[in-house]
């Protein structure tokens, strides 16, 4: 089926998914929505998140998304279960991997950064429950990182600050796996290894959300079969520096000019 993938996120976030994706479906073609305007979703409160999220699937959908992938934890956990009743096509979401952590741990201890609504979210309560007699859970609302990556910080002394902050009180807790709990984390990979170190192994969703999306493309019969130069289309409700920098770190693809589409609220 020759229609592009719809994938969005509060901001920058999701290109480290749409990355996965792009790899994992190479004639695949995608459309990209950045909710700059409105990041970051985490300090919102989840019916804002709800609209947002709606608002924004009803723009994909309007350029012929064939499939939606929520790049973003929070919209995720606060969004996906109404969006998927409201809407016909099929919509993957984002799960942190609290459940391979879990599978893998050594030492018996993982943690856990995300956003207050990620922690929200049931999927993350459910599985935190189905392993927590014999994994302890370390969790750290990471404040301030998104904003950062919104900013186009990636480096430097006030984010290792904050880095060393959150992870530092884990390490010494004994985790051995860290779970990243939002799409904008795996920017900070870099800056992170010099705190974890060798003994934490870090995880994040990219990865498996590819897989998910091309299991549910196999399954509903929409997987583009024709060899094809893969398209990728970038729409943000605001235009930032940090966002073009992302995509041509992550994309090699040079400076592009950003549709910036004002969604309205509902």
């Amino acid at each position: 089926m020759k229609k592009p993938i719809g994938v969005f996120d509060s901001g920058i976030g999701g290109l480290t998914v749409l990355k996965e994706l792009t790899k994992l479906l190479p004639n695949e073609d995608f459309v990209y929505f950045a909710d700059t305007d409105n990041a970051p979703y985490g300090n919102k409160s989840k019916a804002k998140i709800v609209k947002r999220s709606d608002s924004i699937i009803k723009f994909l959908v309007s350029l012929d998304c064939k499939l939606i992938v929520v790049a973003c934890n929070t919209a995720t956990a606060a969004a996906v279960n109404v969006m998927r009743k409201k809407y016909k096509l099929p919509i993957v979401g984002l799960e942190p991997a609290v459940k391979p952590a879990c599978l893998q741990t050594k030492t018996k201890h993982i943690g856990v950064l995300a956003t207050k609504g990620t922690f929200r979210g049931n999927h993350f309560k459910n599985t935190s429950e189905k392993y927590k007699d014999n994994v302890e859970i370390h969790l750290q609302v990471a404040k301030g990182l998104v904003e950062l990556a919104e900013n186009g910080v990636f480096e430097g002394e006030k984010l290792n600050k904050l880095l060393n902050r959150y992870i530092l009180p884990m390490k010494n807790a004994n985790v051995d796996q860290l779970v990243l709990g939002c799409t904008h984390y795996p920017l900070f990979y870099e800056a992170m290894l010099p705190i974890t170190g060798n003994t934490i192994t870090i995880l994040e969703s990219g990865e498996a959300v590819a897989r998910r999306t091309k299991d549910v493309l196999i399954r509903n019969k929409m997987m583009n079969s024709v060899k094809n130069t893969q398209k990728l289309s970038f729409y943000a409700s605001k235009d930032t520096k940090a966002i073009n920098n992302v995509v041509d770190k992550l994309f090699k693809i040079g400076k592009i000019k950003f549709k910036v589409e004002i969604l309205k609220q509902i």
